[in-house]
């Protein structure tokens, strides 16, 4: 067997070797370079800070996609009170955060109450709640002008089981803040993580 395989090694170095040395060189004669490495040479290249990992069009233009994203707010206070207790307290560092982070946005804080009482002192009661929340926001930093405060009293009761549960699901402020920003769609690599 080591004698069969000498000749064919033989062989293929002989191929290997046998490329004339007066082959003529030939002279690149357009630019080729591509300077961002997205596989658009620079003449063609309508976006050239394209970032490193992102999908191209032919233009050399990253590819986007609709990034939806929202913050919510949903406190609840106990009976005829505007006090926000701890545990509400990450709901309030969260929002000023995405208000931070989504200079754009605005939101609007709707304090509600329960149906018992007076309904004009729970007009005053929910905008007093609502207007807690805002104080707690601009504390985080957030202008006020970013901020709109309404009270709704008692008109919009939670329907729950039972009227203890009601009383206690209504005593509210809520808001909701939803934008969008584009993200930059990336290759698959094998360095790539899986989000989920």
């Amino acid at each position: 067997m080591r004698y069969l395989l000498f000749p064919f090694l033989l062989l293929l170095t002989a191929c290997a070797t046998s490329v004339p040395k007066d082959m003529p060189l030939t002279e690149q004669s357009k630019d080729l370079r591509d300077d961002d490495d997205d596989g658009v040479i620079n003449a063609r290249d309508k976006c050239p800070n394209t970032p490193h990992a992102a999908i191209v069009d032919n233009d050399g233009c990253p590819v986007y996609v609709a990034n939806p994203e929202e913050g919510r707010i949903h406190i609840l206070f106990a009976n005829d009170s505007t006090n926000i207790t701890t545990e509400y307290q990450s709901q309030i560092k969260e929002m000023s955060q995405f208000l931070t982070t989504h200079p754009a946005t605005y939101i609007e804080l709707k304090g509600y109450a329960s149906p018992v009482g007076n309904s004009d002192y729970n007009v005053g009661l929910s905008q007093r709640r609502a207007q807690q929340v805002k104080e707690s926001l601009l504390k985080h930093g957030i202008p006020p002008n970013r901020i709109k405060t309404i009270g709704f009293g008692d008109t919009q009761p939670v329907d729950a089981a039972t009227t203890e549960i009601t009383n206690t699901l209504s005593r509210r402020v809520t808001a909701q803040v939803k934008t969008s920003s584009n993200k930059v769609v990336e290759e698959w690599t094998i360095f790539t993580l899986r989000q989920n």
